[in-house]
């Protein structure tokens, strides 16, 4: 298993990530921070991206599936791209990571799956 801080300064090496969230979704803090976060601190980035992941969690439509769990949440918006990817686990005691990227230095499916493996070898599971 890698540390934290070798899992945050992998993924902050993904071209075009600016900042990086882990966060704990049953009390909305954030755990540990790396990068620039320009917009809000990382306490409301926390306490915000916690919101839209219950939002996903609890919506019908997005539960239709196998196992009905979102495990990855992806937003666009002009110039940046945000990847939510939620830790397996109960939602009480998830964490999650949120990453955002400069969309111009950034690609969307690299940056998926170099997250991916980054989370996979913090949790020490592969999938």
């Amino acid at each position: 298993m890698n540390s934290l801080d070798g899992c945050l300064k992998r993924i902050m090496d993904i071209p075009g990530a600016c900042s990086v969230t882990l966060v704990d979704g049953a009390s909305g803090l954030a755990i540990a921070t790396a990068g620039v976060h320009d917009v809000v601190d990382e306490h409301e980035n926390a306490a915000g991206t916690t919101e839209v992941v219950r939002s996903a969690l609890t919506c019908p439509a997005l539960a239709a599936g196998d196992d009905g769990k979102p495990t990855e949440l992806v937003v666009l918006r002009p110039g940046a791209f945000h990847l939510l990817r939620l830790i397996d686990g109960d939602f009480d005691g998830r964490l999650f990571v949120h990453v955002v990227f400069d969309a111009t230095t950034g690609n969307l499916g690299m940056a998926r799956y170099q997250l991916n493996s980054a989370v996979s070898e913090l949790t020490g599971a592969a999938r």
